[in-house]
């Protein structure tokens, strides 16, 4: 595998282990159905518990099962996983860094007990309600809110110490699967109507979770929304240690980090791809690797994809120092997806007419980059994000 400038030669021992794992699982067990998936618009919920029986949920967490392996190790796992898919990497990303990660975080000892090894085995899984229909980038204005059942006469609340939440979340990854779903609402019974995140089993009533049907990008993934209508939270089921948008935004920073590395995975394997083809597929008599025009499309792709390589590796090293900033996630995000975006495109230009089918990786991976060039913070927004740190001037304001 493409890896140009020796950066996994100071992999330790565990770190390459967990690479090789996944590789090997993405080989074995995605690699060979994922184009079906992706054309028939399904998940593979087969792997779910597969890959929680080998770790890869929040393995760089401590404790309560996980293993708390290096933050390296960690964007190993994504990078090996977005290889396959970006849909295998995704449900993933969410299971461990936007539900696993804030409730160690910030959740009770009950709730922690309650979902971490449950979450972290594949024997429950999570989804994270955020986006709503009018609020995708600017979170803060979400219209989604949690009233103290004791002020909510009328309803039928049967925890008088609870919560009623109403509104819809949207886009949610995993949503129409999940057993629990981690929703950030407006506490409407405080004068200050703080932000908080509550802890929702997707079984209760009042709580719907329909699959959102008609996408052409991450077709291999189950997306959906998050209606509440009247539905009643335990208060015992609010996280505890948080309050305001540093919650959602902290879960954010963590799911970014494993994308920068995610967008590396689909990206190398759409080199691959491209380069096996060339070295096979003869033209005029001779591969058409042989041409110089081909030469120089897989010496940039080398060169973009070494370069996002080396900030991602960068990434981990001051995130295992505790000195990564969300703005330098930003930085990775917004250049690491864009190059595999753009990188995707041209292995599929390499392939030909082939490059179009469900035999070759490279137009379901540009398909797919389409939905991670957008989510988790559009490009646009990350380089907001960039200039603002950059200047000192807000341009959201």
């Amino acid at each position: 595998m493409l890896d140009y400038v020796g950066l996994e030669a100071d992999l330790d021992e565990e770190e390459r282990l967990i690479r090789d794992t996944a590789r090997e699982f993405v080989a074995d067990r995605v690699k060979p159905e994922i184009g079906d998936h992706f054309e028939n618009g399904t998940f593979p919920e087969e792997l779910i518990g597969e890959m929680g029986d080998m770790g890869f949920y929040a393995p760089n967490l401590e404790g309560y099962g996980s293993p708390n392996v290096t933050e390296t190790a960690y964007g190993l796992l994504m990078q090996e996983l977005e290889a396959g898919d970006s849909g295998i990497r995704s449900m993933a990303s969410v299971q461990g860094a936007l539900v696993m990660y804030p409730i160690r975080a910030f959740g009770s000892e009950e709730q922690k007990e309650r979902w971490l090894p449950a979450l972290g085995s594949g024997d429950a899984v999570g989804c994270f309600g955020l986006t709503e229909p009018e609020h995708g980038s600017d979170p803060a204005s979400m219209e989604t809110t949690a009233e103290r059942a004791d002020d909510s006469a009328g309803r039928g609340a049967d925890d008088a110490d609870g919560y009623v939440l109403n509104g819809t979340k949207t886009w949610i990854t995993n949503a129409p699967i999940a057993d629990l779903a981690l929703v950030w609402a407006r506490d409407a019974s405080d004068p200050d109507r703080p932000i908080r995140g509550f802890l929702v089993k997707t079984d209760r009533e009042g709580v719907t979770t329909n699959e959102i049907d008609g996408k052409l990008s991450m077709r291999a993934s189950v997306t959906g929304e998050i209606a509440l209508d009247d539905a009643v939270v335990p208060a015992a089921n609010v996280l505890p240690d948080v309050s305001g948008m540093k919650g959602p935004l902290s879960c954010l920073t963590q799911a970014r980090y494993g994308i920068a590395w995610g967008a590396v995975g689909a990206a190398r394997d759409c080199f691959e791809a491209a380069r096996e083809y060339a070295t096979d597929r003869d033209q005029f008599g001779k591969p058409i690797g042989g041409f110089q025009l081909q030469q120089e499309k897989l010496a940039e792709m080398a060169t973009r994809i070494t370069t996002a390589q080396l900030l991602a590796h960068r990434l981990a090293e001051l995130k295992e120092r505790d000195e990564l900033r969300p703005q330098q996630v930003s930085m990775a995000k917004r250049n690491n997806v864009r190059m595999a975006r753009e990188q995707a495109r041209v292995a599929r230009e390499m392939l030909g007419g082939n490059g179009i089918t469900t035999d070759y990786p490279p137009m379901r991976h540009l398909a797919n980059m389409e939905t991670v060039y957008t989510y988790e913070g559009t490009h646009d927004i990350h380089s907001l994000i960039l200039g603002e740190d950059l200047t000192g001037i807000v341009a959201f304001e």
